[in-house]
């Protein structure tokens, strides 16, 4: 089966413990430390992989240790640094903290290579703490820990376009014709389990990359058979092609079927019910004569609402040129950049929670400052540029009790916050 969710383990490399040695050469009285420092443990490094286009491997492994590394040794000898751990996943795999399900990193775009967790520094040898007072130290420090994290990977992929429709109303048959993709087509009552890739090449070097999402069923949004697994993948298309079988030809109501699946898409996430659509109404070759167009009765439902309806045959090509290029018209009024998912949680930041802050008042330049460890770590991992990320840096403040801190100095609204060079306008 395709396999686009997987849990899995990960630890970076332990650092290596400093030395503790003396000096012992013959005629060299009173040696003193020789104690060399311990190697850095091993990165954990995610890469995107051409090649690959399942989370499959990840059923069969599990677990991923970067190596720690060495402990110093006599004679200043520094310890060999943990070899890194590199984890091959296909393009279009979000990274997320397993418990929480928040966002650690979207390995598309130009996300090609992310370290998510890195590995411990080595100790100093005893070398390192020889002083006028304390010529003989018989200590060292010791590596700093590794680091561990259990992961959900979840494989979105990555597509302009997104196919839906129930099964067996001509999906796949429509991607065989107007791409590359070679998908299997049989007249099948229950669905493709393989979301189809394919490009669409249009004259004058245009074109899209569409995915036949496999056929969705009524509560499928709250995981009924595979819905979920399947609704993910649309989640990055901007362009929704909705394909009904016009000609009813095993009964069921295009119209009915329209507004199902749309309830499924905004029970699973409005934010993909409302980009924009278009419904390909399949099958026309099979529409026999008579009183009523179940076409035109699809046109007068949507086409009021916005909704643009195009009559095809995916068997014979009819109206496919004129459906695939309103969608690329569609799309090159859209931001070209792929749609990412931006970071939410911060390895590197959790555990931190110790490390101190002070929240103070400058009276002379009339600021309030905020500094810290903790603090400065916390901005080198958040892009307060984008909206999630300046949200989270709100909630850090809120949750580490420095606006509390700043409200008992008495600070009025608009007043200037500095931290690291960065100011802010207080409001509550």
């Amino acid at each position: 089966m395709f396999a686009d969710r997987a849990k899995i383990y990960i630890r970076s490399g332990k650092g290596g413990d400093g030395h503790v040695s003396f000096r012992r050469e013959k005629y060299v009285p009173n040696g003193g430390p020789d104690g060399g420092d311990g190697g850095k443990g091993g990165d954990v490094i995610f890469v995107v992989e051409s090649g690959l286009n399942t989370l499959t491997d990840f059923r069969h492994i599990r677990k991923y240790k970067a190596q720690d590394g060495e402990c110093g040794g006599k004679r200043n000898c520094k310890g060999k640094n943990g070899e890194d751990i590199i984890i091959k996943v296909p393009e279009g795999t979000i990274l997320k903290e397993a418990e929480s399900e928040k966002v650690i990193a979207d390995m598309s775009g130009g996300n090609k290579r992310f370290v998510i967790l890195t590995g411990g520094k080595g100790g100093k040898g005893n070398q390192h703490y020889a002083t006028p007072t304390m010529q003989a130290p018989k200590y060292a420090q010791p590596g700093q820990p590794a680091r561990e994290l259990d992961l959900l990977l979840e494989l979105k992929v990555i597509a302009d376009v997104g196919l839906v429709g129930f099964p067996n109303v001509g999906k796949s048959t429509l991607l065989s014709r107007v791409t590359n993709a070679t998908p299997k087509i049989a007249n099948y009552h229950f669905t493709t389990l393989n979301p189809n890739l394919g490009v669409v090449d249009l004259d004058e070097g245009k074109g899209f990359v569409i995915a036949d999402i496999p056929g969705l069923i009524e509560g499928a949004s709250e995981g009924v058979g595979l819905g979920h697994e399947f609704l993910r993948h649309i989640e990055r298309t901007k362009v929704i092609i909705h394909m009904v079988d016009a000609a009813s030809t095993e009964g069921r109501d295009p119209i009915a079927d329209i507004y199902a699946i749309n309830k499924e898409l905004e029970t699973y996430n409005k934010d993909i019910a409302n980009r924009p659509q278009v419904i390909a109404a399949n099958k026309i070759d099979a529409i026999y004569a008579g009183d009523e167009d179940p076409v035109q009765k699809i046109k007068d439902e949507f086409e009021p609402k916005g909704i643009k309806v195009f009559p095809i045959s995916a068997v014979s090509g009819k109206g496919l040129k004129e459906v695939l290029y309103y969608v690329n018209s569609l799309l090159e009024e859209m931001d070209e950049a792929p749609t990412t998912f931006e970071q939410e949680y911060f390895p590197e930041f959790e555990g931190a929670s110790n490390e101190p802050y002070t929240v103070e008042y400058d009276a002379e330049n009339d600021e309030y400052v905020v500094e810290g460890p903790r603090i400065e770590r916390m901005l080198g991992y958040t892009n307060l540029e984008s909206e999630k990320g300046f949200a989270f840096f709100q909630k850090f403040m809120r949750e580490n009790g420095i606006l509390e801190q700043l409200e008992a100095l008495e600070i009025k609204e608009g007043s200037t916050v500095r931290i690291y060079g960065l100011k802010f306008d207080y409001y509550k």
